[in-house]
């Protein structure tokens, strides 16, 4: 048994104020300088693009690809081709995010059952994803099935392992003396283990919401009617290489859009949760 940590004198604590107010002001610096980085980088590229360095014919000039996007927004041509990509990552999220949380949750809890599924997982998760999207499009059809079941298989794995080092990583020390106040493993469920495994899993969530998207994409890509990735897949087949950076512009602006609303989501859920700053102050 490791000796007890030594207590860290009681000034850090006075500091802990100053050290938020930092944390806080540290934030428009670092809002600026990666609008700033941005600036340059495009900036860059319009001006090698204008003057015949990147040719443009590969790299299409920044200004012609926000000119794309704009446009397909206020003709309304992309909103249906957007919504059915959302519609597609929405549900591989949920149902690849529900599947890999709960299974996470029983194979950390159990363990016969994990040493039983350990190979198989191990071996499911080798697969290349790639090879898997058109068997999905001769199981499901060119609907969106095939599109929601390939981004199941990404987001899957990820959640699954997140949740299930989450849960084996909870103090054995709590979850004891919540045994011996008597909670059952329903309570022990939602009062400790879930509360303790969410950094994990909103972790996992922040990489799983991309892999979503890439799912729907790469489904549509390779065979659909409608979507985003449908309409890459046109503009790469006519040598439109605005309307494929345009359509990369889009997506990344969606997955921004959505990681916001994740990390609002997640610091709902764990206001509990200690700041560094606290940690600090309490010599942790």
């Amino acid at each position: 048994m490791s000796a007890p940590a030594k207590a860290t004198p009681s000034a850090p604590t006075a500091d802990a104020p100053a050290k938020r107010r930092r944390g806080r002001g540290r934030r428009p610096a670092v809002l600026i300088t990666q609008i700033a980085l941005a600036v340059v980088v495009v900036l860059g590229w319009e001006l090698c693009s204008r003057n015949g360095i990147v040719d443009e014919f590969f790299f299409s000039k920044p200004s012609d690809i926000l000119s794309r996007a704009v446009d397909w927004f206020v003709t309304g041509s992309i909103w249906e081709h957007l919504r059915v990509t959302l519609v597609e990552a929405a549900l591989a999220l949920v149902i690849g995010g529900v599947l890999g949380l709960v299974i996470g949750f029983l194979l950390a809890r159990v363990e016969f059952i994990a040493a039983v599924f350990d190979p198989y997982i191990k071996m499911l998760n080798a697969l290349p994803r790639v090879v898997l999207a058109p068997i999905f499009l001769l199981w499901f059809g060119l609907g969106i099935w095939s599109k929601v079941a390939f981004g199941v298989t990404l987001v899957f794995f990820i959640v699954f392992f997140n949740t299930y080092q989450g849960v084996r990583e909870v103090d054995r020390v709590v979850v004891d003396n919540a045994r011996m106040l008597g909670a059952k493993e329903g309570q022990l469920v939602r009062h400790v283990l879930l509360p303790s495994a969410l950094t994990w899993i909103f972790s996992s969530l922040h990489i799983s919401v991309g892999f979503a998207i890439v799912g729907a994409v790469v489904g549509e890509y390779l065979g659909a009617s409608k979507g985003v990735g449908y309409l890459i897949s046109q503009a790469e087949g006519t040598f439109d290489t605005t309307g494929v950076f345009a359509g990369m512009v889009v997506l990344s602006a969606v997955v921004l859009v959505v990681d916001v609303a994740v990390n609002r989501v997640e610091r709902y859920l764990l206001r509990w949760k200690p700041t560094q700053a606290n940690h600090i102050a309490g010599g942790q």
